[in-house]
């Protein structure tokens, strides 16, 4: 027994000085939905695909590669550092396109990652380890709130660029070229790969085209984020055109990928940091480091994610069949994006939602202010991030006039 133990004296604690920390703001906005006792509550905050009962929905493909896997017996030993290289072959021809000339000239260096947070972690690493701690990343003001914490952490100084107009809620091309021109030559820049977290606001082919030549111009790093390959537009090909522009032009690239949305393996956490490098040798060295920055921080990545999106991109029916399951989700949003703003012109709101509708992905970036998604979420039990981005996964046939009127009750 601990001297003065049971004498009514507080022993001290080496954790006594430790502060609070504050709830994150998407994961808390959760536990605040949870508790709400409201009938009408609805949920637009998370960013996960629900069907038109509000159900969470696992695609018909991963079902089948899920027995497909059992009916092998696998074992569940460790995978490499590197991760399950067959999955890793196929994220990466996933991504750039199969026959791409830097996958054949094995000019790209690829690991396994933990889905795309853990994706932007490595990238974060690797270039504060190999440009230098400090440098700034420079990303799209605004962007995904995770993205600023993870670069922070991995040594870098977060910055910003121009990238929405809110008077128009709307892409600001213009800007962002303006900055890239004025900006320091060689600045890292973080790019969204398509469906922008959380604009919904994407460049256009033609725009792509401008930007690429704007980043050769000054010698820019392009760093690429891609979490809604397929889910954007339910096409995988036409949302890789950024991404694949930028390595047709002789980028030397990093992306990250993930394979939650639009495999809908949340849980799994899988996902891929890919580095695009100038010759094989090159892409070796890279390999080499990718892994010793993976080995201490957690060894090696999960299996059986990987093993399920493997076997799907692996097998021309099972990859068909996911093709249409990826486009019926992203038509379902695209249904409830038209839905809500003809609601919101039936309950009467005189405002001009076209936004809603230009925008593409799973969020919608209302344009609403902090004091009208507080009173939302007071009055109405709607919860949505508060920067006004809602989750159009969570808007269905039921709830949708709802949403309509209560929008309408705190903008009008």
């Amino acid at each position: 027994m601990l001297r003065g133990a049971g004498r009514g004296q507080r022993l001290l604690s080496i954790w006594a000085k430790v502060p609070q920390g504050p709830p994150d703001k998407i994961l808390g906005l959760n536990e605040l939905f949870k508790v709400d006792k409201s009938p009408s509550k609805v949920n637009l905050g998370v960013g996960a695909y629900r069907d038109d009962d509000g159900k969470p929905w696992i695609l018909a493909s991963v079902r089948t590669a899920e027995r497909r896997l059992f009916d092998k017996n696998l074992d569940h030993e460790y995978a490499g550092i590197a991760g399950l290289q067959s999955f890793v072959d196929r994220s990466v021809e996933f991504a750039y396109g199969e026959g791409a000339e830097v996958i054949k000239s094995g000019r790209v260096a690829a690991v396994q990652s933990l889905s795309g947070t853990g994706g932007c972690r490595l990238a974060g690493e690797f270039v504060a380890r190999f440009v230098g701690k400090g440098t700034k990343m420079y990303m799209p003001d605004p962007t995904w709130g995770n993205h600023i914490p993870i670069m922070k952490d991995s040594g870098l100084e977060p910055a910003k660029y121009r990238y929405y107009k809110a008077s128009s809620c709307s892409y600001d091309h213009k800007g962002f070229l303006s900055d890239l021109k004025s900006l320091p030559e060689g600045s890292v820049f973080m790019l969204h790969a398509c469906a922008h977290n959380p604009t919904g606001c994407d460049p256009s082919k033609s725009q792509w085209d401008e930007l690429s030549s704007a980043f050769k111009a000054k010698k820019h790093v392009a760093f690429f984020d891609c979490a809604y390959q397929g889910f954007a537009s339910g096409d995988s090909e036409a949302d890789a055109y950024g991404l694949r522009k930028f390595v047709h032009d002789g980028h030397l690239i990093i992306l990250s990928q993930s394979f939650a949305k639009n495999f809908g393996l949340y849980g799994e956490r899988i996902g891929t940091l890919s580095v695009v490098t100038a010759s094989k040798e090159e892409a070796e060295r890279v390999s080499s480091q990718l892994k010793l920055l993976v080995r201490p921080m957690y060894s090696n990545p999960p299996v059986h994610g990987a093993r399920l999106v493997n076997e799907i991109l692996s097998d021309p029916v099972l990859r068909k069949q996911w093709r249409g399951e990826c486009k019926s989700m992203a038509e379902r949003i695209q249904v409830m994006r038209s839905l809500l703003r003809n609601k919101l012109k039936e309950v009467g709101s005189t405002k001009d939602w076209k936004h809603i509708t230009d925008q593409i992905g799973m969020f919608a970036f209302t344009g609403l202010s902090v004091e009208q998604v507080l009173k939302m979420r007071k009055d109405f039990s709607i919860y949505c991030t508060e920067d006004g981005r809602i989750s159009l996964a969570g808007i269905n046939s039921k709830n949708v006039a709802y949403i309509a009127n209560s929008i309408h009750q705190v903008t009008k």
